[in-house]
C-alpha cells in the first residue's frame, strides 16, 4: 500500500503538474496521437505529408479553419471533434498561460530587483533616503538625459520608485559580491553612496573601490573623521560632508545665502553650477580673457578653477589656464561644447 501511495504521489508531482518539459511533452503526444489516430481513419489527404498534416493540425487546433482541407470519413470528424480541436485548444491556452506568466515573472524581477541589469558606463547609486534619493535620482536624469542609464542599488525593503526610468537591484549588503555583481558595479562610470549610517558608506565606498577604482566615486558623510578616512584609502574619492550647520551660519550672517546655494546646487531651475575641461591642444590663456569670451558668447560666468591642487575659487584675471584644468562656471543649461579657439 505505501508504495502504491508514492507512486501516486510521484505520478501527481511529475506528470500532472505542467512544466515546461511537461508541457513539451503533451505537444509531440498531442502530435503524435493525431497524427496516428488520422492515419487509423484514413484521411490520406491530411496526413499525406507532415508538413500538410502540421499545417492543418494548427489551423483546426486553433479554431481559424481555412476550409481548405478537412476530413472526409466520420471516423475522422469524430476525431477532429473529440481529440484535435479541445486538445489543440487546451494546449494553446497552457502554452499562452505560460508565456504571460514568464513574463510577468521577469517584470516582476525587475521591480523587486531580483535581475541582472544589463548596463555599462551608467550611475550606481548605492542607498535609499526617500524623498531624497528621488530628488537626487530626478535631477540626475535632467542632466543625464540620453547620456548614462541610473541604477539604484539599495538594502532596503522597497521595490522600483520608478519602474521603466532606472534599474534596481535589491541587496541585503552592499559588500557581498554575489549580490553586488548584479549592479554591474565593475562597469559603472559613477558610484554614488548616500546612506543613513555613516559606517555602511564607509564599507561600501571601500568595496566599490576595490572592484572598480576607474569609476568616480562619490560619498556623503555626516562625520568628517570617516570622510578623512575614504580618502585616505581612496585617495580619488570624493567625499561630500553635511554642510547644514554651515548654510545656517552663513544665512544668518549674510540672508539670502541660503536661496543662493540652492539655486547654485539646483540642476532644474536657476542659474546653475558646472565644469569642463579646457582641452585647447597645446593652448593657454588667462582667466581673464576667458571669463570675458564666455561671458560674451556663452553667458556663462567663471566661478573657479582646478589646475590638479584643489579648487581655487574666485581666481586672479591673470592668472594662467592650461590644457587639462578644470573650469566651474555658472550657466542657465550645461554647454555640451565649448569652441575654445574662439575663446582663447
Amino acid at each position: 500500500m505505501s508504495l502504491w501511495l508514492a507512486f501516486r504521489k510521484w505520478f501527481a508531482s511529475h506528470v500532472f503538474h505542467l512544466n515546461n518539459r511537461n508541457l513539451v511533452l503533451l505537444c509531440f503526444g498531442y502530435v503524435a496521437a493525431c497524427w496516428l489516430l488520422l492515419q487509423a481513419a484514413n484521411e490520406h489527404a491530411l496526413v499525406a505529408d507532415f508538413t500538410t498534416f502540421l499545417y492543418y493540425l494548427m489551423v483546426t487546433a486553433s479554431t481559424v479553419g481555412y476550409g481548405d482541407l478537412s476530413p472526409e470519413t466520420a471516423f475522422g470528424k469524430w476525431i477532429v471533434v473529440l481529440v484535435v480541436i479541445p486538445g489543440g485548444l487546451s494546449l494553446f491556452a497552457a502554452i499562452l498561460g505560460r508565456i504571460a506568466t514568464g513574463a510577468i515573472e521577469y517584470w516582476r524581477a525587475g521591480v523587486l530587483g531580483k535581475r541582472r541589469v544589463k548596463v555599462d558606463n551608467h550611475i550606481l547609486l548605492l542607498g535609499w533616503n526617500g524623498q531624497r534619493t528621488m530628488h537626487l535620482i530626478r535631477m540626475l536624469q535632467h542632466e543625464e538625459e540620453g547620456k548614462r542609464p541610473i541604477v539604484l542599488c539599495s538594502r532596503s525593503d522597497i521595490e522600483n520608485p520608478m519602474p521603466g526610468e532606472i534599474g534596481f537591484v535589491k541587496v541585503t549588503s552592499y559588500t557581498d559580491s554575489q549580490e553586488m555583481a548584479v549592479a554591474e558595479v565593475a562597469k559603472a562610470s559613477c558610484i554614488i553612496v548616500d546612506n543613513l549610517e555613516d559606517d555602511i558608506t564607509l564599507s561600501a565606498a571601500l568595496y566599490c573601490y576595490n572592484i572598480n577604482s576607474k569609476a568616480h566615486l562619490l560619498a556623503y558623510f555626516k562625520d568628517e573623521a570617516l570622510s578623512n578616512l575614504l580618502s585616505q584609502h581612496c585617495p580619488n574619492a570624493e567625499c561630500i560632508p553635511a554642510v547644514g550647520a554651515e548654510m545656517l551660519a552663513k544665512a544668518a550672517v549674510d540672508p539670502g545665502s541660503s536661496a543662493l546655494h540652492q539655486e547654485l546646487l539646483a540642476s532644474t531651475r536657476g542659474m546653475t553650477q558646472y565644469s569642463v575641461v579646457f582641452d585647447k591642444k597645446g593652448g593657454e590663456t588667462t582667466v581673464g580673457q576667458l571669463f570675458g569670451t564666455m561671458k560674451q558668447h556663452y553667458q556663462a560666468t567663471l566661478i573657479a578653477l582646478d589646475s590638479g591642487e584643489g579648487i581655487e575659487l574666485n581666481p586672479e584675471l591673470d592668472r594662467v589656464i592650461k590644457e587639462s584644468d578644470k573650469i566651474f562656471y555658472i550657466a542657465d543649461e550645461r554647454i555640451d561644447v565649448f569652441d575654445w579657439e574662439k575663446l582663447a
